[in-house]
């Protein structure tokens, strides 16, 4: 878990419950108990450990072939170190941070450097200090720069990253990276003549709701392999699988699963072809909530103690297709069952600091109350910054099978959860 905050609530609360805390984290059987306990004046990430061993599971059952978490998505060391503990023991990485964060909590698990544009020094440093074969590449000019740096190494693993129509997904990922046809060919011819295995991957796209977008990727990288006649090694289908937020339809996991399932069944691939894919936010999505406090109330705006500098970036990026679940908890008093929507604004000097939401709470929302944000575990930790100074926050840990602990002397009332909270 990412370290403690020495705030005068954590401070105060290992006072009076100190068999709260095991190993450096605080553990809660709920949130609505962290929040009757701790009163907290700072946002509080709440880190759901069954919600990543249950997404885990659902793709190592479901998925035809190995699994590479996208590290991006959360860089956690508690969620890498728990997909680790249950099964996904291979890593999509960015950075050389992403793969120094990796080697520190798994030093054992695989590697695959998939960003297709990389600084010299990584690459160096990739393949020389963290053993790194597997590189992905969308142009001459990385390729080149990744046999220099490897002096041309006999061991690589090149993998061409195609690029996508714009119209597969909601947010499309191949205007920034990936080959065009032509070019794809070109680059599997050249890789397998200096290359130990040779693959070709794609992304969807952030997001993708439709699980028929990867037919239809698949179908069009079929046509790439036959022209470019080479055998694959790796054949890699990348992320986009989604999870589904209030007011959006996606399809289920095992469609997608299905899905890639019988279009892999066209190709034809080698028997020793190794199928992948890059999963993040639909692995993330549910292993942690956010939880912040309502500092002041305009009209229906309800400014809040964490924002778009923090880690509700997405909640203004996305408001489309990506809106949050939310819930409210009162510590004392109960809030009104009539519900309304409020937009939202975080805490820094910056206008933009806004996310339009709707978010659909108690018309009596008010300072003082907190908002349970869900889904929250893909891109939220990720995205935070140092702005205006408002970048503490508190992480705790909640695990329902805890033995449930005395109430304090005020009444926590906890007010119409949205279904689609996901409380392990």
């Amino acid at each position: 878990m990412v370290a403690l905050t020495q705030s005068r609530d954590l401070v105060a609360f290992k006072q009076r419950r100190r068999n709260n805390v095991t190993d450096g984290v605080l553990r809660f059987g709920s949130v609505e108990e962290m929040v009757r306990s701790l009163r907290p004046s700072m946002p509080v990430r709440c880190f759901y450990p069954a919600a990543i061993d249950a997404a885990a599971a659902e793709f190592i059952e479901g998925f035809p072939g190995d699994i590479l978490y996208a590290v991006k998505a959360n860089p956690n060391t508690a969620v890498i170190a728990r997909l680790f503990g249950a099964g996904v023991t291979r890593f999509d990485v960015a950075s050389l941070q992403e793969i120094e964060l990796v080697h520190g909590v798994s030093p054992d698990a695989f590697m695959a450097y998939m960003h297709p544009i990389k600084s010299r020094e990584s690459i160096h440093a990739a393949y020389h200090t963290y053993g790194i074969r597997t590189f992905a590449i969308d142009c001459f000019e990385e390729m080149h720069k990744i046999l220099e740096e490897t002096q041309a190494a006999t061991d690589l693993t090149l993998v061409i990253r195609l690029a996508m129509p714009d119209d597969m997904a909601h947010h499309a990922l191949s205007k920034k990276f990936g080959a065009q046809a032509d070019e794809a060919v070109l680059l599997l011819q050249d890789a397998a003549k200096v290359a130990s295995k040779v693959g070709l991957c794609f992304h969807v796209g952030h997001l993708c709701t439709d699980h028929v977008q990867y037919r239809r990727a698949i179908d069009y990288a079929a046509k790439i392999i036959e022209q470019a006649g080479v055998e694959l090694d790796v054949f890699d289908v990348g992320g986009g699988f989604a999870r589904t937020f209030p007011g959006m339809e996606a399809s289920a996991l095992s469609d997608y699963f299905t899905t890639i399932k019988d279009g892999l069944a066209t190709l034809h691939l080698p028997q020793g072809c190794k199928i992948w894919c890059e999963p993040g936010l639909a692995l993330a999505a549910d292993s942690e909530s956010l939880v912040v406090r309502v500092e002041l109330r305009k009209g229906n705006a309800l400014y809040i103690n964490d924002g778009t500098y923090g880690s509700l970036f997405d909640a203004a990026k996305y408001t489309d297709k990506k809106r949050f679940p939310v819930h409210l908890i009162r510590v004392s008093r109960k809030a009104s069952q009539i519900m309304q929507p409020f937009e939202f604004y975080g805490p820094t000097c910056d206008s933009i600091d806004h996310m339009p939401g709707p978010f659909v709470l108690p018309k009596d929302a008010r300072e003082g109350d907190w908002i349970v944000i869900g889904r929250q575990g893909a891109y939220g930790s990720a995205f935070r910054t140092n702005f205006n100074g408002f970048h503490d926050y508190m992480s705790v840990e909640i695990d329902p099978t805890l033995p449930a602990r005395r109430t304090t002397r005020r009444k926590l009332t906890l007010t119409t959860p949205s279904q689609e909270i996901q409380e392990q």
